[in-house]
């Protein structure tokens, strides 16, 4: 089964409107996006400081690893600029750089809050399919999951849609070694890439703060 953005909406929909009752709903595709490795298209030994280089988790990948132009996205799941990116700039981006192979874009988190930062641990237990797809519908519903009285409940509703049992979801988040993990890459985005804010992009190695039209990323990239 492959998942448009109008069946994630709806999946997340019915979960939100059924409340602790749930609805299943398994994720069967990714969408048209694949799902690489930077290690993969790069080598191992880059420069720690050089912005395109891996840090400790594996990165994320929308699109074509050898593509020409890599934009880089520190984003925090329950930052509601970041939702707005994913939702208005990032389709077209999608659509005219990312699905032609002129482009990629790699994921990389940077949580603002405890919310955040469970979510980004929950994303990173699933299988790499699914990936993007779960994290669209956190931006998507993120007023629902993240605005209510217990996120880590709207979240654990969410995370059913990808088939994750409370026993599986219960060990992600208490997996100690990639809590640590996701904590490192936030660290290193601050720490190495003067990373204060979300969402904050590296397009070509040059950064680009803040939400912004397709036309300040077309700039940047080489086309």
């Amino acid at each position: 089964m492959t998942l448009d953005r109008r069946k994630l909406i709806s999946a997340a929909a019915l979960i939100a409107a059924a409340g602790a009752a749930g609805s299943y709903f398994i994720f069967g595709g990714n969408d048209g996006h694949k799902t690489a490795t930077v290690q993969q298209a790069q080598a191992a030994s880059g420069d720690e400081n050089d912005v395109n280089t891996p840090g400790p988790l594996e990165e994320m990948i929308m699109g074509d690893p050898n593509a020409p132009n890599t934009i880089i996205e520190y984003s925090s799941l329950t930052c509601p600029h970041c939702a707005s990116f994913h939702r208005d700039t990032l389709p077209e981006l999608k659509a005219k750089y990312i699905d032609t192979g002129k482009a990629k874009l790699v994921i990389r988190e940077f949580p603002l809050d405890r919310a955040a930062w469970t979510a980004a641990v929950v994303a990173r237990c699933l299988d790499k399919s699914k990936f993007f797809p779960f994290i669209e519908i956190l931006f998507e519903q993120q007023s629902v999951w993240a605005g209510g009285e217990r996120p880590i409940d709207g979240l654990f509703n969410i995370a059913k849609l990808t088939g994750m049992t409370r026993e599986q979801f219960d060990a992600c988040i208490g997996n100690q070694k990639l809590t640590d993990e996701v904590l490192a890459v936030r660290t290193r985005g601050s720490e190495k890439f003067n990373v204060e804010s979300t969402p904050s992009f590296f397009i070509n190695g040059k950064i680009l703060r803040g939400q912004h039209s397709i036309e300040a990323f077309e700039k940047m990239m080489n086309l």
